[in-house]
């Protein structure tokens, strides 16, 4: 069983995310500009702060930004809910969003919505999906495409299942590194912040310091400089400077 829509928006009877006007915030990097936008959610009054690219001088560069964004943009089969996925964008559409700030939140809206649109697909499907297929042409047409089985014996159903599993063991991997990275982060702030003091201490221990004075008279930069090591009051043109 497949089945074929097309339309100019993902849609799977979800509420989608719509852009607003553009926030004042933005940035630039040589040509490229971020820019801050407000995306409408699918709760009523609530929008998402998100930043979009544009400004690209190639497609290559401006794909490369996306798929950092959207991991499963033009990069083959995917996994998405367990249900191998597959979404393509046309580089002639790309090339026209990565100049064109409306085009690129548009694009960027419907790929950001995928995950959720999958989702729904797979709860609301007749039978078990075995594949879901997105593509967005020159014009920004999309297309979505998906096929699927009753599976009375559960095989498929078994397998996505196994994929899903696998999706949510790699996304745990993944969050654990990165507490793991953070923590080691944090441990060795600790230990540079007790090497220092622990430096600080010992250099006022050892009273290593340095003194000078500036003047005209040398007998009078004499004085100056054994009444600052002292610590008498320090005499005009004097400093102290203690090494850590």
């Amino acid at each position: 069983m497949s089945m074929e829509i097309n339309g100019n928006r993902l849609d799977y009877s979800v509420k989608k995310q719509n852009c607003s006007n553009y926030a004042t915030s933005s940035t630039k990097d040589s040509n490229v500009t971020t820019s801050t936008v407000e995306l409408k959610t699918s709760t009523p009054g609530v929008t998402r702060t998100e930043q979009i690219k544009t400004g690209y001088s190639n497609v290559n560069d401006y794909s490369k930004y996306l798929q950092e964004k959207y991991s499963y943009m033009n990069t083959g089969t995917t996994s998405m809910q367990g249900v191998p996925t597959t979404v393509s964008v046309s580089s002639a559409f790309l090339k026209k969003c990565m100049n064109d700030p409306e085009k690129a939140k548009y694009l960027e809206e419907n790929l950001s919505a995928l995950p959720e649109c999958a989702s729904y697909a797979v709860s609301h499907a007749q039978g078990t999906l075995t594949s879901i297929e997105y593509r967005i042409d020159a014009n920004g047409n999309i297309t979505g495409i998906s096929s699927g089985t009753n599976d009375p014996d559960g095989k498929i159903a078994k397998e996505n299942a196994e994929r899903k599993a696998k999706e949510k063991k790699a996304q745990e991997e993944k969050a654990a590194k990165r507490r793991k990275e953070k923590k080691a982060e944090e441990e060795k702030a600790v230990e540079r912040r007790a090497e220092k003091k622990v430096a600080e201490e010992a250099g006022i221990e050892t009273g290593e310091y340095t003194v000078s004075a500036m003047g005209t008279d040398i007998k009078a930069v004499t004085q100056k400089v054994i009444a600052a090591t002292l610590g008498t009051s320090a005499p005009t043109g004097a400093s102290l400077d203690i090494k850590a």
